[in-house]
């Protein structure tokens, strides 16, 4: 979906439409969670700080995120995907891959598959979304996001090398800032120098990361689409407008963060066996602190009880801190398993 939370704004917002929009919190320590196209201009992403997006465009329309009409679109959206796709494999609420060799309808057509389904999406949500379409799937989305926005595009076989030989190392889907340093640090700056390295000598430089960008960059991309991803944590963290100190403020923290963990876990119908409290400090640090129990937990008071259980082991935080969040992992289905009692002992306390 083409800046799917923007869009879903100004969709049910016309007066937004054309204006740089982005959604996110309002506060000194929100985040932007999507940036409109016309926000983008400005060059304002996900993920950067408000704070920065107001100083680049004084004139930013700020929203607040709409989790119920994303939802509702993205579940739209998803039931145009089944009808002509018995592969599925989502990604994120608002982007998925399709195996189409065999559709359930329509010609043994990417392309034509792909434009029915960008018209559904149009005529069902009033949103925009853009598709790529290839023989993997990190072709087919190094297109999607060439075709952006609103856009199809097409990568076949014969023009897959030279495509991904004019690619900057960052344009390659997966590698970050961090791995896109070290590259250029090896004199690696295009897709085309990445395809005069041999697997080996990757592999050597930057090990499994390296290994697999040498397979992709030679068109070596057959994982399949895979309809059921096992989901291997659930967890919402909260950045705080003001800075929280003391085990009394924390614990109170905590309670909407056990709660909206709750909620996610029983959405998914899961439970899990160990908890993780993350911490981050006035100044950034991140501790983490962790444990897993002898059976698995789901409900808001026992996601609770560990929590501030290992809010105080060893000791809670002396300074003051910006973040505080909760991950539960080792997950099993919620109708499964011993639901533990509290209070009780962390293991090894």
């Amino acid at each position: 979906m083409d800046a799917f939370f923007a869009s879903v704004a100004q969709r049910d917002d016309p007066s937004l439409r054309g204006l740089p929009v982005v959604v996110g919190g309002r506060s000194g320590r929100g985040v932007v969670a999507a940036a409109s196209y016309e926000a983008r201009v400005f060059g304002i992403h996900s993920a950067m700080p408000m704070m920065h997006a107001r100083r680049r465009c004084p004139d930013l329309v700020i929203v607040p995120p709409d989790g119920a009409a994303y939802r509702e679109a993205s579940e739209q959206v998803r039931a145009i995907f089944d009808r002509y796709a018995e592969l599925v494999e989502p990604l994120s609420i608002d982007e998925a891959y399709l195996d189409v060799t065999e559709p359930l309808t329509g010609p043994a057509s990417g392309t034509l598959v792909a434009q029915a389904i960008r018209a559904e999406i149009v005529q069902a949500t009033g949103l925009t979304s853009s598709a790529g379409v290839s023989f993997g799937k990190f072709l087919a989305k190094t297109a999607s996001g060439m075709a952006k926005p609103d856009g199809l595009r097409v990568i076949t076989p014969e023009e897959a090398p030279g495509v991904l030989a004019d690619l900057a190392v960052e344009d390659f889907h997966g590698v970050g800032p961090a791995t896109a340093r070290r590259l250029r640090a090896l004199g690696i700056e295009t897709g085309a120098d990445l395809q005069a390295r041999s697997e080996d000598e990757m592999r050597e430089a930057l090990g499994k990361v390296g290994g697999w960008l040498a397979r992709v960059v030679r068109c070596q991309d057959d994982r399949p689409v895979r309809p059921h991803r096992v989901r291997k944590s659930v967890g919402t963290e909260r950045t705080f407008r003001r800075d929280v100190r003391g085990a009394e403020a924390l614990a109170e923290k905590l309670v909407p963060i056990a709660e909206e963990l709750a909620r996610r876990l029983a959405r998914h119908r899961l439970a899990g066996r160990t908890v993780t409290l993350k911490l981050k400090s006035a100044d950034f640090q991140i501790t983490q602190r962790s444990a897993t129990l002898p059976g698995p937990v789901a409900t808001e008071a026992e996601l609770m009880g560990v929590g501030l259980a290992l809010l105080h082991r060893p000791a809670p935080p002396k300074g003051a801190l910006r973040l505080v969040g909760l991950t539960i992992s080792a997950l099993v289905p919620a109708d499964g398993g011993r639901q533990l009692v509290f209070p009780f002992a962390l293991p090894g306390a």
